[in-house]
């Protein structure tokens, strides 16, 4: 495990919700000429995906374990967001009485990711909310993963992940504006066309 602390002392802190500061793409071209060779190939391991890239299937089950990465935070997090993924799958088939979603029982460790599952997937009240508490849970999961040495690669990987949460906000707040948007404009149209104003 290198030490970066020129790269990380430069990079502007991040916090939930907020713009992103630089995309996730951006920051790996910035990052790996400053990494060594090992920690600059890991960079392509870290998703928000459970499953690695490299053994990714169109629609994955994350009933399997990821093979080890070769890094230590890498292979938490992945764990983490599959047991995430796997318990709210185990919670939306009983809510819809669905018996053949899961074929074994979900990993009941690291149970942080359980609590969030069952926690979220009962207080959400849309899809949109509960997605923004979801990377919330997730967020709080990577500042816990990544240690105390903010100079470590760790913690240059958590930053990647981060920014890739950011890039989901960002997006949800897009839809969620073009829905509004939507919504706004069937109300005007129905007024004028209640008006007569449009035949």
């Amino acid at each position: 495990m290198g030490s970066y602390y020129y790269l990380a002392s430069q990079l502007p802190y991040l916090i939930y919700g907020q713009t992103p500061p630089m995309s996730s793409e951006a920051f790996k071209y910035l990052a790996k000429p400053l990494l060594g060779k090992a920690d600059a190939n890991l960079l392509e391991l870290v998703s928000p995906d459970p499953f690695p890239a490299e053994t990714s299937r169109e629609s994955p089950n994350y009933e399997v374990q990821a093979p080890p990465s070769g890094s230590s935070f890498i292979d938490n997090w992945r764990e983490w967001e599959r047991t995430l993924r796997l318990n709210l799958a185990k919670f939306r088939a009983a809510k819809l009485k669905r018996d053949n979603v899961i074929s074994a029982e979900p990993p009941s460790a690291p149970s942080d990711a359980v609590i969030a599952a069952s926690r979220i997937f009962a207080s959400a009240e849309s899809p949109l909310e509960g997605e923004i508490q979801l990377d919330k849970a997730r967020w709080s999961a990577i500042d816990e993963m990544q240690g105390a040495d903010i100079f470590s690669n760790s913690s240059i990987f958590a930053y990647l992940l981060k920014l890739m949460l950011l890039e989901r906000h960002s997006s949800f707040q897009a839809d969620a504006g073009f829905i509004e948007y939507k919504s706004l404009y069937a109300s005007i149209v129905g007024g004028v066309e209640n008006n007569g104003d449009i035949k």
